[in-house]
């Protein structure tokens, strides 16, 4: 006797949503996060720096950026065609006053002219590119003068702004400035930052007295013109 075949039954497809329901007790797969390339380190070297300088002159820093060096590794290529600051300390943070774009070697020359008196801080800086971190140099204190009459005064005696006058006393007299306030004078390439310790000098066209002790460390030689900062 002729017996039908059963016709084999074949499940429909189930859809994207029904797939993932039936088989949720499989532990979905994590694709792996794409891997990023490392940031190259770089360092700034100041080659250069003129910080001494009379009110309206100019400033000149230079120096090289260049991949920070690795250990076993020589001397490493300059980075070209970035840019970098030259940056001011004032009241409410860093203040870029100045910037180049490096050349093919990775050097670089910032020139600023000077337009207010004083001494401040001033650092070099490069924000950082792609693939290449950011990095930055103090340069030193940028020291801006003004042409001031000078004279020098020695001996004993009490101060105007306390204490006694000997001769290891570094210091300065002057009429308006208060005391305490520090100074900084130049002569004949030295430097000396000397506080303000008595009053006068009392002869006209002169604006300050310099103590035996500043005298000597600045190799003052009596009466005369020097750099100051106030």
């Amino acid at each position: 006797m002729y017996a039908p075949a059963t016709p084999v039954l074949t499940a429909p497809a189930l859809p994207p949503n029904e797939i993932a329901a039936a088989t949720a007790s499989t532990p979905p797969t994590t694709a792996a996060p794409l891997a990023t390339a490392a940031l190259v380190g770089t360092v700034l070297s100041v080659r250069r720096a003129a910080l001494n300088v009379l009110d309206g002159r100019t400033v000149s820093v230079a120096g090289t950026l260049r991949v920070k060096p690795h250990r076993g590794l020589g001397r490493q290529a300059g980075v070209a065609r970035q840019i970098v600051v030259l940056q001011v300390r004032r009241r409410h943070g860093w203040r870029t006053i100045a910037a180049d774009r490096t050349g093919t070697r990775g050097h670089y020359r910032l020139r600023y002219t000077t337009t207010r008196i004083g001494s401040e801080r001033l650092r070099v800086r490069f924000a950082g590119a792609p693939g290449e971190r950011g990095s930055r140099r103090a340069v030193g204190p940028l020291n801006v003068y003004r042409l001031a009459e000078a004279s020098w005064y020695g001996g004993g005696g009490s101060l105007a702004c306390g204490g006694w006058l000997t001769s290891a006393t570094l210091g300065v007299a002057n009429k308006t400035l208060p005391c305490g306030t520090l100074v900084t004078l130049r002569y004949g390439g030295r430097t000396v930052r000397v506080p303000v310790v008595d009053r006068g000098p009392y002869v006209a066209g002169r604006e300050f007295d310099l103590t035996e002790a500043t005298k000597r460390a600045l190799g003052f030689e009596g009466v005369g013109e020097v750099w100051a900062t106030r």
